[in-house]
């Protein structure tokens, strides 16, 4: 690592000194190869053959099996059930196209897959850079002190995405799970990015090329058209990837248009949002289409929020389902039942139970809510097959996170950092639909890049402040 003909530091490689514009991709491909290189050593691709291989993909393996052997997109569990919507189509289709090409519920599929997700975790850390710049560059543009902020940006950004790429937690789910976690936060980060783009925080015209599509430096006052076209698709893709998240939606793109509400630009406002909602519905189209025709019903999405939901009101699970929705062998009579009345009436019958549930113990309901709300930003419970100190570690790892990234985005909005209400909202209502029906860990993946900028930027800005108060006492 050289600079001319004076050896690099370690530290000045991983800041990008010797050459700015390489250093994202640095970031990328050091992240990339560690999660492969472990995922590889580990053996974490070698997935259990038990209940024919059920861990390899569960429904949505499931489903891609179903897809590669001719039967469509149905049969989520075991046996032939007929079409499903449980979960949305886009990693289902992604893992069949593997299976395609390496067969099905092989190493070598695994392998890929996974090294897919890697692909997906790592440049994530490319949008966390982003967001960090954006928001913390802006912070002062005018000030005296201007060019220090942005140092301060640039170093905030840089620990970010390094902690991302290196960190094991944030890793975990794309070498050992075959699901869409690693998909869903690679689009979530990148809207986030493109969102503080559009309402023009970070002075773009001074921000490096950050290698997504949307990255045109421009001083403009409002969204530009292929940045609402651009937010518009992203969205499709994530309602694709994982529905839940759409209830975000409205208060992200109410957030970006409000300067120009508050200018009374309510023309820019609207063309830049029926664009976007055009681009949007040209993605979901498809999927809803295929639902009305396979079901003769309309499924916006997924078709089992009734099933959750019933789960959700079994009140001896204190808040959080120990079994599956369904009972998979397709001798129980749980299953046949299902199977007999076809997914949509099955979960519709499923939703009206739990919400006779709640009218007749709202109590009950309200208090495992409660508990859900703390599973989610606390951790929730887990087998202790390893040990009851590594669970320990486990808790308290996803713990400090949830703390450390909660202050920092209190002591963001208190200095009134770009970009941290639409932080507050996100971590506000992404959770909101899990406190009522289920949570698990991988719920809260897609707040994580946000919850590592935040993070960053709390011990960033202990260290300076401690920094600045020695050298006060200096002074004196």
């Amino acid at each position: 690592m050289k600079t001319g003909s004076k050896p690099l530091k370690l530290g000045a490689w991983m800041r990008g000194e010797d050459d700015p514009s390489r250093r994202l991709r640095r970031i990328f491909w050091v992240g990339f190869v560690v999660r492969v290189l472990y995922m590889t050593i580990a053996h974490t691709y070698r997935i259990r053959v038990q209940d024919d291989h059920f861990e390899f993909g569960w429904e949505m393996g499931r489903i891609a099996r179903s897809l590669v052997t001719g039967q469509g997109y149905a049969n989520p569990f075991d046996g032939r059930s007929g079409p499903t919507a449980w979960t949305p189509p886009l990693y289902p289709f992604l893992l069949a196209g593997v299976f395609k090409v390496f067969g099905i519920y092989t190493r070598s599929s695994a392998w890929v897959i996974l090294t897919i997700n890697s692909a997906f975790s790592a440049a994530t850390s490319l949008a966390i850079y982003e967001i960090a710049l954006h928001c913390f560059r802006g912070l002062q543009p005018h000030s005296a002190v201007a060019q220090s902020d942005h140092t301060e940006a640039r170093s905030i950004a840089l620990w970010s995405a390094w902690l991302w790429a290196l960190y094991p937690a944030a890793m975990q789910y794309a070498v050992r799970w075959v699901w869409e976690m690693s998909l869903t936060v690679f689009l979530f980060s990148a809207m986030l990015a493109l969102a503080l783009r559009m309402r023009g925080i970070g002075n773009p015209s001074q921000l490096p090329a950050s290698g997504f599509a949307w990255d045109e430096p421009s001083a403009q006052t409002h969204p530009l058209r292929i940045q609402w076209i651009f937010f518009g698709l992203i969205w499709g893709l994530i309602a694709l990837s994982n529905s839940s998240l759409l209830t975000f939606l409205p208060a992200c793109g109410l957030w970006i248009i409000w300067p120009s509400l508050r200018r009374r630009m309510l023309g820019a406002a609207l063309r830049g949002t029926l664009l976007s909602a055009v681009c949007f519905l040209a993605v979901i189209s498809p999927w809803v289409a295929r639902s009305w025709i396979a079901f003769h019903a309309f499924v916006p999405m997924r078709s089992n929020f009734g099933a959750e939901l019933y789960q959700a009101t079994i009140f001896s699970n204190d808040g959080f389902p120990l079994r599956a929705t369904l009972q998979m062998a397709e001798t129980q009579p749980e299953f046949q039942r299902y199977k007999r009345m076809g997914e949509v009436a099955y979960s519709r019958q499923q939703g009206e139970i739990a919400k006779a549930r709640i009218r007749a113990h709202p109590d009950l309901f309200a208090k495992n809510t409660f508990r859900r709300v703390y599973y989610f930003w606390a951790g929730v419970p887990h087998p202790t097959d390893s040990g009851v100190w590594v669970e320990a570690g486990r808790l308290l790892n996803f713990c400090f996170f949830s703390v450390s990234g909660m202050l920092g985005l209190t002591l963001a909005i208190r200095r009134r950092v770009p970009g941290a209400w639409l932080f507050l909202w996100a971590f506000a209502i992404c959770p909101f639909v899990y406190y009522f029906v289920t949570v698990q860990a991988r719920f809260r993946h897609p707040l994580e890049p946000v919850v590592c900028i935040l993070s960053v930027y709390l011990f960033r800005s202990a260290d300076r402040t401690r920094i600045w108060s020695s050298r006060q006492r200096k002074s004196v």
